[in-house]
């Protein structure tokens, strides 16, 4: 075993081995195929590839790279089709003097900008892990994409910003033919479309934005940051309907960002991020929450806060930010939640009582 970078300490979890991604060390999603890891990066233009067959030595093999300016942080895979979402890399084009900017305004009234970048969906053949080859690209103009699922068949659920509307709402794209993906619907809560004379209410917060929606058989689970949460029907995936809308915020702090449904319990777990450093506003939290009525969901426990240390003073931010989803493929537990944590790095909780995580 690869022995534990100075300062670092485990509990629980061993340590295996550690890769700078290429001297890209800025990953955000990470999808595993045929023993190569897909991981996304926040500032650095593109998605690499890492051989992780001999999981003590991972080597990095690939990075297929994003059109200048544009992020792909964010990634699915299903067979040998990788989903890659495209938008402004708002840190490396300097649009923003701090991170409490971003959370601070919707993405129309904080992004202005004149620099080229790439707005919408990618797909590639990773049939070859090590040499990743576009086949096919959807544009959706606007301020891109943020996030995506997709777990194979016609339809990925992305968080899109189309012109018009304040921020990232809910595009429906069918991936049936990789090489020609199409825009097959879209669903935004009401005061979101500002050019179809629609105006954003109160409830909406700093900024009310889908992160991403998790599907689960007929059922979608979408995250709003500042406006709190939806469940969806989606017995017709290109036309959801509305079940139920819940927002926490306020009095809590907001931030909606990884809803993740156990459907054999009927519980969703929602992570808020945390949004501000030093605790600002507040602390987040990753909510128990009793889906069995889809249209009256019910908030019944918050997994415990880290209290080794007093995070809030340690610099930086503290608390929830992703969740591991449960992807289809991957590790699937109801039992246990395996979170990422800021400052408080990565946690996991045993959920065997939903009351008392």
């Amino acid at each position: 075993m690869t022995a534990l970078p100075p300062g670092a300490t485990v509990k629980n979890i061993r340590y295996v081995a550690h890769c700078d991604q290429g001297g890209r060390p800025d990953g955000v999603q990470v999808m595993v195929h045929k023993g190569h890891a897909f991981v996304g990066h926040m500032f650095s233009d593109g998605f690499s590839v890492i051989d992780v067959r001999d999981a003590k030595n991972p080597k990095t093999v690939a990075f297929a790279a994003a059109p200048k300016n544009t992020r792909s942080h964010h990634l699915q895979l299903h067979g040998d089709i990788l989903l890659a979402v495209n938008g402004p890399n708002i840190w490396a084009m300097q649009q923003y003097a701090s991170q409490a900017d971003y959370y601070g305004k919707s993405l129309a009234d904080s992004v202005q900008t004149e620099q080229p970048f790439g707005a919408g969906v990618r797909a590639f053949d990773v049939s070859n892990p090590a040499a990743p080859r576009e086949i096919g690209f959807l544009n959706t103009a606007g301020l891109g994409a943020h996030r995506i699922w997709w777990v194979g068949g016609r339809y990925a659920y992305v968080s899109v910003h189309f012109e018009g509307f304040i921020d990232h709402v809910l595009a429906i794209v069918d991936v049936s033919e990789p090489t020609k993906p199409t825009l097959a619907g879209r669903w935004w809560l009401p005061g979101m479309h500002r050019a179809g004379g629609e105006t954003a209410p109160a409830s909406f917060g700093k900024r009310t934005a889908l992160h991403h929606l998790i599907s689960s058989g007929n059922l979608g689970y979408a995250a709003w940051r500042d406006g709190g949460f939806t469940v969806h029907d989606l017995s017709d995936p290109a036309k959801p309907k509305l079940l139920s809308h819940r927002n926490f915020s306020p009095p809590f702090a907001g931030g909606a960002h990884t809803p993740v449904p156990l459907a054999r319990r009927k519980l969703l777990v929602l992570a808020d991020e945390a949004t501000s450093a030093n605790c600002a506003n507040g602390l987040a939290y990753t909510w128990m929450i009793d889906v069995r009525d889809p249209s009256n969901p019910v908030s019944i426990a918050t997994l415990p806060q880290p209290a080794e240390e007093d995070f809030c003073k340690k610099g930086a931010k503290f608390g929830p930010h992703n969740l591991h989803e449960n992807r289809p493929g991957s590790l699937q537990r109801e039992d246990i939640v395996f979170l990422t944590y800021h400052n408080a790095v990565v946690r996991v909780h045993d959920i065997r009582n939903a009351f008392e995580p």
